[in-house]
């Protein structure tokens, strides 16, 4: 996960300073005012998000696998706990003169 996330930063830094030179060379327009400096990171998010969609399609299934897994992962420990709290529970119900409640 961590390797698609630099990646994805490579890919805007590139793009950033592509654009920078482009607006500084006059070939791409200016902001208006004092907003150059957001015009230039926006047009650089603007390129850079369809160039990582089709450029880390694999790095992003990668990454969509392992999250997948590590949420299974997750699930199944959640489950043993309860299936801990519920035998400890069983356990002690006879021990506090209780009968276990059966359906």
């Amino acid at each position: 996960m961590l390797r698609y996330t630099l990646m994805r930063l490579g890919i805007f830094v590139g793009c950033l300073v592509v654009v920078w030179g482009l607006v500084y060379s006059g070939l791409a327009p200016r902001g208006l005012g004092d907003s150059n400096g957001m015009w230039i990171v926006l047009l650089a998010l603007l390129l850079s998000a369809p160039i990582s969609f089709v450029v880390l399609r694999k790095e992003r299934d990668r990454a969509s696998v392992q999250v997948v897994q590590r949420v299974d992962r997750m699930k199944a420990n959640l489950e043993a706990n309860r299936s801990q709290e519920d035998e400890a529970a069983d356990q002690a119900a006879p021990s506090q003169g209780q009968t276990p409640q059966t359906s």
